[in-house]
């Protein structure tokens, strides 16, 4: 069988074992890049992205998200920023910085109305990824997340291909039909030898306005059985929860409570840990 442009995956796998890498800029210099992946949309995997950052922000590490997330970018509008600042005197970018510090670029940042749609085809988007990562001034950072969009066309392909991805974490939500979905992000990661961290499952339940007792509103999940099935770990579950999505409105997503990535946080200091 072959993967629909005439190679078998064999061919693929050979190819996707060849140097892609693109080199960061001369100022940047980043630890540990990690990769926010979903099969489908809809799934929050941006909500995810800003949480996991902002939590190891919250931790003392420098932290940046890279929103290559091209033609659906949401993370300039969670966080409250406008736009980036245009090229240094080394003619690099410089990334916009949030309240609490971190370091952000999105192409919103860089249009003249955010409103305007993104109508490229996927070679010029993943360009414009790949000069996030060398046409930027990132500085010193100890965890980058990657924003990307979902499925696994051009754009995760282009991150995995010439980017040092670390580990990806899967966002996945309660409904069954996701478990096909997910299998797909996994079975991409496997292909590209990238680690997978584990998995993060948003609009898991929502909290009784009364009582505060859990309601599983897309039925019973089972994620915890399906992470075991893959030898994965379920490393938060976020529930349904409209204060969530209003500080995200309004720009205040360092604002958000981090208990739940508590699980997410020690997996990612395991992997600073494990170098010292």
């Amino acid at each position: 069988m072959s993967n629909g442009h005439g190679k078998k995956p064999e061919d693929f796998k050979k190819q996707m074992e060849e140097n892609f890498r693109v080199a960061p800029s001369e100022f940047s210099h980043i630890k540990k890049v990690i990769g926010i992946v979903s099969g489908k949309g809809g799934v929050g995997k941006s909500l995810v992205t800003g949480l996991s950052a902002t939590a190891m922000s919250k931790k003392g590490y420098k932290t940046a998200i890279m929103d290559a997330d091209i033609t659906g970018p949401s993370i300039p509008k969670m966080f409250g920023i406008g736009k980036a600042n245009y090229a240094d005197e080394n003619q690099l970018l410089i990334p916009a910085t949030t309240e609490g510090g971190m370091k952000i670029m999105s192409l919103n940042m860089l249009m003249d109305n955010e409103t305007d749609p993104v109508v490229w085809r996927g070679p010029v988007i993943a360009g414009i990824v790949k000069q996030f990562w060398s046409d930027v001034n990132w500085g010193d950072v100890d965890f980058m997340f990657v924003d990307m969009p979902p499925g696994t066309g051009d754009v995760p392909l282009t991150v995995f291909q010439s980017l040092p991805v670390d580990g990806i974490i899967i966002v996945s939500t309660p409904q069954e039909l996701v478990e096909m979905i997910v299998e797909k992000a996994i079975n991409m990661a496997n292909m590209m030898n990238i680690p997978v961290l584990g998995i993060v499952e948003n609009m898991s339940y929502m909290k009784c306005p009364h009582c505060g007792e859990p309601i599983n509103i897309f039925g019973e999940s089972k994620i915890e059985q399906y992470a075991a099935s893959k030898g994965l770990n379920v490393l938060g579950r976020l529930p349904l929860d409209p204060s969530i999505a209003g500080l995200c409105d309004a720009g205040k997503a360092e604002n958000i409570e981090n208990e739940y990535m508590d699980s997410l946080v020690y997996v990612l200091e395991g992997m600073i840990g494990s170098e010292e």
